[in-house]
């Protein structure tokens, strides 16, 4: 079964949330989508000062087995993106909620944050697929 920390919001499309003390928003790929995809080989990040609207696509994750894109779980503007992730895509696969994060934004006014899922709804939703 895949990891679902409870503190995290995610959507449908297996991008999970981390609201920070500073108000930024961490994104990344679920536990779930990096088991589903393999081992990753390359990704494709949104660049530093890129504005997103809620389920733009942003950046690709590509594993030996697929490519899937990313979307962006929120509106706002692109502040960071983890540049460890060129050299070292793996992190993903080893860490997907630590140093394995795709890129920190900030939330525009009407960023659709309440709108995503709790760990609890993301839980029913995998379960579903399988």
């Amino acid at each position: 079964m895949s990891e679902v920390p409870k503190e995290l919001k995610y959507t449908e499309s297996h991008e999970w949330v981390r609201v920070e003390e500073d108000g930024t928003v961490t994104v990344g790929i679920t536990d779930h989508a990096q088991e589903k995809l393999g081992d990753l080989v390359f990704v494709e990040l949104p660049d530093e000062g890129d504005p997103l609207n809620v389920e733009d696509t942003c950046g690709v994750v590509e594993s030996v087995k697929a490519a899937s894109d990313l979307f962006s779980p929120i509106a706002g503007e692109v502040i960071e993106n983890n540049a460890s992730l060129t050299d070292e895509p793996e992190l993903i696969n080893k860490s997907p909620y630590g140093d394995g994060w795709l890129f920190k934004i900030k939330p525009a006014k009407d960023s659709g944050l309440e709108k995503l899922l709790t760990a609890e709804q993301y839980t029913e939703t995998i379960a579903e697929e399988e």
